[in-house]
């Protein structure tokens, strides 16, 4: 039997992405977000959500852009303090020891050391109460050589980890389980 818990945001894993954006100088900035994901295919966009009061929410309005960077586990720490931080009060590339990169399609930084990463201009904004949900339409995806696999990045190389939003704990990806879009043909034969 299922116990109800309640209207939650308890829906498991939710993403570790950063979002990097700049602001009215042209200072670069990066939040974590973890609430996003792949939104639409045709055109491709993903989606992040965040509140207004925060520094990127501003400078995603003015600039129309963004970009989603993918860390990997060695970056972790990285990562979490990007959601510590608040770009309002401090340089976080400079505290971290990153490197911002000037993206030449969008107006908004990636990071150079995190494998993966697409660059995102503004497609649609919607508001959703406490939070503000911007779709971007995906313009480009850069990833590391050393994460590639043909012309895609491969999950096992690019080590992403994944948020548990309840118990405020970062987890990495664990083992294949088989093929998508395969293992389900044996129901119903």
């Amino acid at each position: 039997m299922k116990q109800s818990l309640g209207a939650k945001t308890l829906l498991l894993p939710t993403p570790v992405w950063i979002v990097g954006t700049y602001d009215d100088a042209g200072k670069p900035n990066a939040a974590a977000v973890a609430w996003g994901g792949i939104c639409c295919s045709k055109p491709p966009c993903v989606g992040v959500s965040l509140r207004a009061a925060t520094y990127s929410h501003g400078n995603i309005v003015r600039r129309q852009a963004f970009t989603v960077n993918v860390p990997s586990v060695a970056q972790a720490k990285e990562a979490d303090y990007f959601g510590l931080a608040s770009g309002r009060d401090v340089d976080k590339f400079a505290a971290t020891g990153l490197t911002p990169v000037k993206s030449e399609l969008v107006d908004a930084p990636y990071i150079a050391e995190f494998p993966l990463v697409a660059e995102c201009k503004l497609y649609k904004t919607v508001e959703l109460g406490l939070h503000t949900q911007f779709v971007g339409e995906i313009v480009d995806v850069k990833a590391d050589e050393s994460v590639l696999d043909g012309d895609s990045a491969n999950i096992e190389l690019v080590k992403p980890f994944v948020y548990n939003t309840h118990r405020r704990v970062y987890y990495a990806i664990g083992d294949a389980i088989g093929p998508a879009f395969e293992m389900g043909k044996a129901i119903g034969d």
